[in-house]
């Protein structure tokens, strides 16, 4: 009985340890995916394949694809397989992906009893969910002459915006500068003026008074200063007719 439970689990449960790969692969329709099923030295001269998983027991495979000789890719539909014996793995690519390529598939290994597999299973995705490609600087100038016919507004390219930006932002400094500047002199300018102002006053108080001692100083001068007169010789005929008109 026990005899039986072992050749049942070695039946159902191959050698999974002999090979590696991935466990799961994706992609959208129209996709193309390529995958590597690595294997060890001791198989590297049995026959290898790919298959779709069917039954559970002898018909477990179905649509299996054998590969060549050593490097020799083969091709059925759309897949192929390749078996590089030098890297010791198995390549499978399948192309032109659809809805109904999604499913579990086995990569797997010839050999004497159970064969040595790896279950794999593939996702396939609608193609309308794929996310929309972003283009990048180059693409997106390659295809500016082609948008620039069907519009007017002008488009400027990444690398432009980052050759002028430091220019923007040095002129921004500039500017800056310039405004503290003119403000720093308005303010000095504005506490100087009062001061200005009080020294024309002042200048304005002390000419008022200049001009009023000039106009005073003729005035007096008539009375403050004597002016000598030469004394009058008077001769003894004008005395005598003096006293003559006097009498």
């Amino acid at each position: 009985m026990q005899l039986l439970v072992l050749l049942w689990g070695c039946l159902l449960l191959p050698g999974y340890e002999a090979l590696e790969g991935p466990k799961e692969i994706s992609g959208f329709e129209g996709d193309t995916v390529s995958l590597q099923c690595i294997y060890r030295e001791e198989l590297r001269d049995h026959r290898k394949y790919w298959c779709r998983k069917g039954g559970i027991l002898f018909a477990r495979c179905s649509g299996t694809i054998y590969a060549g000789e050593e490097g020799q890719e083969t091709t059925e539909g759309r897949v192929s397989i390749r078996d590089s014996r030098q890297e010791l793995s198995l390549i499978v690519t399948l192309w032109n992906l659809t809805l109904q390529d999604a499913g579990k598939y086995w990569c797997g290994v010839e050999k004497r009893g159970p064969d040595e597999s790896l279950l794999i299973s593939l996702f396939v995705f609608p193609g309308s969910s794929r996310p929309p490609m972003q283009l990048d600087s180059t693409s997106a100038e390659d295809a500016s002459p082609a948008l620039s016919s069907g519009s007017s507004k002008p488009r400027v390219s990444i690398p432009t915006v980052r050759i002028l930006a430091p220019v923007l932002v040095l002129l921004s400094l500039l500017s800056a500068a310039g405004l503290i500047a003119f403000g720093s002199h308005l303010l000095l300018w504005r506490k100087e003026a009062p001061q200005a102002t009080e020294t024309q006053r002042n200048e304005k108080v002390c000419l008022s008074h200049l001009t009023t001692e000039e106009k005073e100083a003729p005035s007096q001068a008539p009375e403050g200063d004597v002016i000598s007169m030469p004394p009058l010789h008077t001769s003894e005929e004008e005395l005598g007719f003096s006293k003559f008109v006097s009498v």
